[in-house]
């Protein structure tokens, strides 16, 4: 069937996330480190992203969270003041507390016993995140080529107030897109069934008619391909896969992306 629609997932498919929170662990190690010049920042880093892990496992949100797609360093600055279900108001409550106690026990785990500097650097995250609203290179060329020749949807897992923070802080992105559907406002993440069909239902198709474009295999070449529509899994960082999940398309950057989806709508 012809494709009258393109699917995008948010998170290091359009925005670089991962490089905006490894420059923000590592502006807020480097902090640590003007008082301790011995802590080496990577060590650090690596301390508190294990202790957070750990910790963030062990709330009972953690059900919650893993099924509408928030990982524990976004719990290091969301604030999680928007949200129907009750869980956003707990992990509202809690989740100051618990960037304390993780940077706490992560400097900890590299043999720094200092609360007060633990709450600095809970704090300081947060400030060193939001410096960074980073896209690729080629989003925007990828947009401009597609915009009013097929219709276009976000499909986000994540926290509402976070996701939608994130759209709002680069300059016109949200303009591009005819829907906009964020799993902690739909009340399932990817790779359920329903999201992608709720998203199809508003773009007026059928699945086989979309193309959902995305960069984990688990969520967003899972969950599409379960609806029967066509998928391209992003892989930037070059991973062997199984064949257990099997993106229809695969490309390495969003510049093969613009080719390939080029391709279809010819």
């Amino acid at each position: 069937m012809a494709l009258k629609a393109v699917l995008f997932d948010l998170d290091d498919t359009l925005l670089w996330d991962d490089r905006s929170v490894n420059e923000a662990f590592h502006a807020t190690c480097m902090a640590a480190a003007e008082k301790y010049p011995a802590i080496q920042a990577s060590e650090l880093e690596a301390s508190v992203r294990q202790e957070a892990r750990a910790l963030y496992e062990s709330y009972e949100t953690f059900p919650f969270t893993k099924m509408i797609g928030i990982n524990p360093f976004e719990a290091f600055w969301a604030h999680f003041s928007e949200g129907e279900h009750e869980m956003f108001r707990k992990l509202e409550q809690q989740s100051p507390a618990y960037r304390i106690e993780a940077w706490t026990k992560g400097l900890f785990g590299i043999g720094i016993d200092d609360p007060a500097l633990g709450k600095d650097l809970a704090e300081r995250f947060p400030v060193e995140r939001r410096k960074r609203p980073l896209v690729y290179e080629e989003t925007f060329r990828l947009l401009d080529g597609l915009k009013g020749r097929v219709k276009l949807l976000l499909l986000t897992n994540g926290a509402p107030d976070l996701q939608r923070e994130k759209i709002a802080g680069i300059a016109n992105l949200e303009s591009y897109f005819d829907h906009i559907v964020i799993s902690g406002v739909f009340g399932e993440g990817k790779p359920a069934e329903s999201i992608f069909r709720h998203a199809a239902e508003l773009l007026g198709i059928e699945p086989t008619e979309g193309l959902m474009v995305g960069d984990k295999l688990t969520t967003d070449i899972l969950g599409s391909g379960r609806v029967g529509m066509p998928n391209v899994w992003i892989n930037r960082h070059g991973i062997t896969r199984t064949d257990e999940i099997v993106p229809t398309h695969e490309v390495a950057d969003l510049e093969e992306l613009i080719v390939l989806i080029d391709s279809l709508l010819k």
